[in-house]
């Protein structure tokens, strides 16, 4: 029976690296892995940069829904029709606004028998955890139901940090393991089980943030991309763009994270959808954007 790993977290906790990671332990201990993953905005950026790793065949976009409520039936005939292969395993990186236990309770139900019961690794960023105000409620219970949790950023933290989130970790969810990335072993996590965990239940509907994307034009430099992260206001809380720098050929990807951290690298490939610019989180419209994009411009 092929087992579904579902990776769960907050915006900007990792869960993308942590996919990478997964995908290319599994494939070089002769597994083969399906990959789907869930975005508010363009899941094709993401999925084309897996690419380097995955053939495209094995790789699914679900956009523009969320997945463990709107787009839940959409998710679940994606994996049904997932081909049987020698050694599969399915991965599925959730957005990073899901409800954690409602995708599990949700997920369950309707697979086919050649699946082993879903379970959930959580993605818990220990320089960030707790720090979100508002958005507390959400990462604490994006990690209630996981099986397994996943520390990150710890190369950030101090010691009594990581003492304490750890504790705090273990008061929300006794079951889980913890670990690093670092420190996994991918052979047991096929045999891991489904938490039996008693999650509180959270209003998913407070997370529904807006989201949205525009075209993004050819941008003459790199100080281009440092005034569009700086200058997108902090209710939007996560910030990702693509698109070609000056006169070169290929293009360049960058994002914000919500602790307001940028990160700029190669694209790998062309972006289907063409460059873009895409935010997720409060305040995100078309006019902010186009303003912004001007404004750099200038």
């Amino acid at each position: 029976m092929e087992a579904i790993i579902t990776i769960v977290g907050f915006l900007g906790a990792g869960k993308t690296t942590l996919l990478k990671h997964l995908i290319i332990n599994y494939i070089n201990n002769n597994w083969n892995p399906f990959i789907i993953l869930n975005d508010y905005e363009n899941a094709n950026l993401d999925a084309l940069q897996l690419t380097d790793k995955i053939k495209p065949k094995w790789i699914r976009a679900l956009t523009g829904s969320c997945i463990c409520c709107s787009g839940i039936n959409e998710l679940r005939n994606y994996v049904n029709r997932i081909p049987e292969r020698t050694n599969g395993i399915t991965l599925i990186e959730a957005n990073g606004t899901s409800d954690a236990c409602s995708l599990m309770e949700f997920l369950c139900v309707g697979l086919n028998d050649r699946f082993l019961p879903p379970i959930q690794i959580g993605v818990v960023d220990v320089k960030n955890w707790q720090k979100r105000e508002k958005h507390n409620e959400l990462e604490a219970n994006q990690i209630q139901v996981a099986s397994l949790i996943i520390l990150t950023h710890i190369e950030k933290t101090t010691a009594n940090r990581q003492t304490q989130v750890i504790k705090e970790l273990k008061k929300l969810n006794p079951f889980a393991k913890i670990l690093t990335m670092d420190t996994i072993d991918i052979s047991i996590l096929p045999g891991l089980t489904p938490s039996k965990n008693k999650a509180q239940l959270l209003n998913h509907q407070k997370a529904h943030w807006s989201s949205c994307s525009c075209d993004l034009p050819t941008l003459p430099n790199l100080n281009c991309i440092n005034y569009i992260c700086q200058t997108l206001p902090k209710s939007i809380l996560r910030v990702k763009g693509c698109t070609q720098i000056g006169d070169e050929k290929k293009y360049t990807y960058f994002e914000r994270n919500p602790d307001g951290e940028v990160y700029v690298r190669p694209f790998n490939g062309i972006p289907i959808t063409g460059p873009k610019l895409l935010t997720i989180g409060p305040n995100s419209k078309l006019s902010l954007l186009k303003k912004v994009i001007k404004e750099s411009l200038d």
